[in-house]
């Protein structure tokens, strides 16, 4: 997996960080996200992306070059229908997308079919558990 921490070249790293209660702890997916130039937090969320004021705020604040990292692929969306559409729409803008517990990454240069492939199955499983 391309780790943005070390690449001089690239720009600005973003990380979301949402739990989906209020009860639940954001400091866990800290100190897994490593350093950061900018952090996007929610405390709670539904299972729509509707709503969504940090994950909204995020994919207008990212441009050309960056990178958003996310702690695992169910902490960005929880169905398949949404995160492929948000993974598409920062691909799009030319900006990568990483998350560190799968080991994956999707880049705007790059296909990579089985990361895909691993997209629609760990948030097949994300929508299940909502």
């Amino acid at each position: 997996m391309h780790d943005p921490r070390h690449d001089a070249t690239r720009g600005a790293a973003h990380r979301l960080r949402p739990v989906s209660s209020t009860d639940q702890n954001l400091a866990r997916q800290l100190a897994t996200l490593g350093e950061v130039d900018r952090l996007f937090e929610e405390k709670q969320y539904d299972a729509q992306r509707t709503g969504r004021n940090a994950l909204t705020e995020m994919t207008a604040h990212t441009r050309a070059g960056d990178i958003v990292v996310v702690s695992s692929m169910d902490r960005l969306a929880r169905s398949v229908v949404d995160l492929n559409q948000i993974v598409a729409e920062l691909i799009a803008k030319d900006v990568t997308v990483e998350f560190l517990s799968e080991w994956t990454s999707f880049r705007p240069d790059a296909r990579d079919p089985f990361a895909e492939f691993q997209l629609n199955i760990m948030a097949a499983f994300a929508q299940l558990e909502r």
